[in-house]
């Protein structure tokens, strides 16, 4: 037996005892006892490794490791070294590389062999709560690595404290991918480079040509600037062989930054945008970043397709606001771009799927779905990595991004020790793809997070870098990704709607929201259509839609709320500017027969209105008629003045509403309702009316009686050869008799001359209030009371 082989079963006994021993002096638990116990034994330093260079060494290379050691424990440690402990072989499966970065504390069995001494940085006494920079650097050759693989790298940190013999007192693990010789396939990986941000931009615009753009905050400019994330993201990755996948709302923002802006503070107060310089650049250099190279655009605003399936399909219409996403998202990628983008990819949050999300993804005509490895369901899965490519069904390929890959730099990048041990670890995870299935050919994609930080970003970069050093992969585009041989044994089963995650349907936007999106775009519709130059209000509104409905919201369900109301409180208060204005006196007086009666509709709009129908109705219609509709079309910052030409036929108070209607019958506004006193319909007026009547019914009589002696006649007249009362001589005054009686009805009425109590306001119109009738307008004017020289004829009209 060698002495490696009895040095590792010396190991194996000692541990296999300690969990008896550690039992037979066991003692409950006190509050601080857990945390004490964390920094003692091998747990008592925290390791640090703040770099690796290279990340990938090569046969010839030397190596440098940096970092810190802390005493966390209550003692000092005397002896203090560092040294680095290297695994034995590579490890076997991408399993193992997650086991190695989730153990804690050192294990003489796991943790490997000692690197020759001579490489240890000695750092003497250590004092509680003190801490060291430390900084070693090696040949590669002096870890005597054996074949291609992922080995496990140690930086432990040994001494003595008080009381205790020498041990390993703190020990830190990463990844050491190696690869002395070229890979025999190397892996294909698509990487997905994000450029996607918030919505910064609100509906209001200036009322000059430009329409000055209002911004939430100056955000984005920080964003932009030097160092800011979207700055860091553009400068990383010109140089990098990724797919740009970019929000259109981002470049839309930014263009509009590039000129005069304005910045809505949260008290309603607007300042002046400085932040153009920072826009004007960055556009310029992702213009040149991207010049060759692959794009791709998702729906404009980047709207959640998982809210939409889950919560949107309740609410109608809500779905077309993704075609129109898209289209828009085609329109700003060649404008911008001066080519047309790819926008034929679909990328739900973090990939997660169900047969919902397929449906509503597919529907505005996206054909790829970029997912995860974890949605897709199968039943044989192989026991190596497969292509992301994936048919499952109706035409739709999924695109099934590495789970581990994508995910591997979600965590706070900020610190050295954090970014370090995520580039290595993504690094072994590539590296282990390839080397489990030598001679098998993959095809991978990586979908980051879609916002990630200026640190995480450069993290992602300079895994990249690594990559390119490594030679164990080569990039690959998505288009070419789609085009790849599916593996049969990979998953293609799309999960049911309750398989989707809790935690992130918890993070959905509700029903209400979808709700509030449609109440909004009903009334842009029912506003626009009155406007002269309805573009200049469909746009911002527009997009400020389709904001609403963005993947930014998730997790922020009162900035999501407070937004749709600043939208809708703004459109609702531009479609108050158009409105008809309240009589002074909410009692008219119309004097005689006929008259016009005169109502006001104002625009204090920058912009004219058109096509709209001011609507008169009467409660009681048999005693005033107000006259046809009337077209309304008024310039803007000015008011106009709709005469109705109306006509009383009785006494007293009749209610009469006004409203506008667009040219679809919609009202529009809110109606206006007064009084009209009818005076002055005198006894002489009633009794001509009445005569009428009576003339009427007497003629009716006439042609009764007539046609009844006809008949008499021709039947050969009536017995005893009686005449009839028309051949008969009629007594003296008979007629004068019957004239008074027939006179009767205009007497009476001459003597009822008092007011006719008033009808309750019309409570809705009739079926032919929306017909069109020409009328007389005029800007301006008032209303005034009938001519007092003399009483008027009860057929004249009367001008107010």
């Amino acid at each position: 037996m060698g002495p490696a082989r009895r040095w590792w079963r010396k190991a194996a006994a000692v541990l296999a005892g300690t969990p008896l021993l550690a039992g037979l002096v066991q003692l409950p638990a006190t509050p601080g006892a857990e945390a004490a116990a964390s920094a003692t034994g091998s747990r008592t330093v925290d390791v640090s490794i703040n770099s690796l260079t290279p990340v990938v060494p090569a046969e010839d290379d030397t190596i440098t490791v940096t970092g810190r050691v802390s005493n966390d424990g209550k003692s000092a440690v005397d002896g203090a070294r560092v040294g680095l402990r290297v695994g034995q072989t590579p490890l076997s499966s991408r399993g193992a590389i997650g086991i190695v970065a989730k153990r804690k504390g050192f294990s003489a069995a796991e943790d490997g062999r000692t690197v020759d001494g001579e490489h240890t940085v000695k750092l003497g006494e250590l004092p509680a709560g003190a801490s060291r920079k430390f900084s070693m650097t090696l040949p590669a050759e002096d870890l005597n690595l054996g074949d291609a693989g992922v080995y496990q790298l140690g930086v432990a940190l040994s001494g003595r404290t008080a009381g205790q013999y020498d041990q390993v007192l703190g020990i830190e693990r990463t990844f050491l991918p190696w690869q002395p010789g070229e890979a025999r396939k190397p892996t294909k990986i698509g990487y997905l480079w994000p450029l996607i941000s918030t919505p910064h931009l609100t509906a209001r615009t200036g009322s000059d040509q430009q329409q000055t753009p209002q911004f939430r905050d100056d955000s984005l400019a920080a964003e932009l600037a030097p160092g800011g994330r979207l700055q860091q993201l553009v400068a990383l990755g010109k140089d990098l062989p990724v797919t740009w996948v970019v929000d259109p709302d981002l470049l839309v923002s930014v263009e509009m930054m590039t000129k005069e802006y304005e910045i809505r503070e949260p008290d309603g107060s607007v300042t002046k945008g400085e932040g153009q310089a920072v826009a004007r650049q960055w556009m310029s250099d992702l213009l040149a970043a991207v010049e060759g190279r692959e794009l791709v655009t998702l729906p404009f605003a980047d709207p959640d397709l998982a809210s939409l399936a889950h919560r949107g399909t309740k609410v109608s219409g809500s779905i077309s606001h993704l075609k129109t996403a898209t289209d828009l998202a085609v329109k700003t990628g060649e404008t911008i771009f001066g080519r047309k983008p790819r926008a034929d990819f679909a990328w739900p949050v973090n990939g997660a799927v169900d047969t919902s999300v397929i449906d509503v993804a597919t529907s505005a005509g996206a054909r790829n779905v970029i997912t995860r490895g974890d949605s897709l369901r199968g039943e044989d899965e192989p026991p190596y990595t497969t292509s992301a490519v994936r048919p499952i069904g109706g035409g739709t390929t999924a695109l099934a991004a590495d789970t581990r890959l994508s995910t591997a730099f979600q965590g706070d990048m900020t610190g050295a020790e954090d970014s370090t041990l995520a580039v290595q670890e993504f690094l072994a995870h590539t590296l282990m793809v390839n080397r489990e299935a030598p001679g098998r050919e993959r095809s991978l994609v990586v979908a980051p997070q879609r916002r990630p930080t200026a640190h995480q970003a450069r993290a992602m970069a300079e895994a990249l870098e690594g990559l390119r050093a490594g030679g164990w992969t080569q990039p690959q585009e998505l288009r070419d990704a789609i085009q790849e041989k599916p593996d049969p044994r990979a998953a293609t089963r799309v999960p049911g709607v309750r398989s989707y995650p809790e935690a992130l349907r918890k993070q959905e936007l509700p029903t209400r929201a979808f709700e509030d999106v449609q109440r909004t775009q009903n009334a842009l519709n029912g506003f626009t259509v009155i406007l002269s130059e309805p573009d200049r209000v469909i746009t911002p509104f527009g997009n400020a839609i389709l904001r609403e409905m963005s993947t930014a919201w998730r997790g922020e369900p009162r900035a999501a709320e407070a937004y749709r109301e600043s939208v809708e409180d703004y459109l609702a208060g531009l479609t108050q500017e158009v409105k008809l204005i309240e009589k002074a006196q909410k009692k008219l007086t119309l004097s005689g027969r006929s008259g016009t009666i005169p109502v006001t509709v104002q625009n204090n709009l920058l912009q004219g209105v058109e096509d709209l129908k001011l609507v008169l109705r009467s409660s009681s219609p048999h005693r005033l008629d107000p006259g046809e509709p009337q077209s309304v079309e008024i310039g803007s910052g000015h008011s106009q003045t709709v005469k109705f030409d109306t006509t009383a036929n009785a006494n007293g108070l009749v209610w009469v509403e006004a409203q506008l209607y667009t040219e679809d019958g919609r009202p529009y506004g809110a109606p206006m309702s007064f009084k009209v006193n009818v005076t002055e319909i005198t006894s002489t007026v009633m009794l001509v009316i009445a005569g009428g009547v009576l003339l009427l019914v007497l003629a009716g009589i006439r042609m009764y009686t007539q046609r009844k002696r006809a008949a008499a006649r021709e039947a050969g007249g009536p017995a005893g050869g009686a005449g009839t009362a028309e051949d008969e001589p009629q007594p003296a005054g008979t007629t004068g008799n019957a004239g008074a009686e027939n006179a009767g009805g205009p007497e009476e009425a001459e003597g009822t001359g008092q007011d006719v109590p008033a009808d309750p306001p019309p409570a809705g119109g009739d079926d032919t209030a929306g017909s069109e009738a020409p009328g007389k307008r005029e800007t301006g004017g008032a209303e005034a009371g009938p001519e007092k020289s003399e009483a008027p004829d009860p057929g004249e009209r009367v001008e107010r």
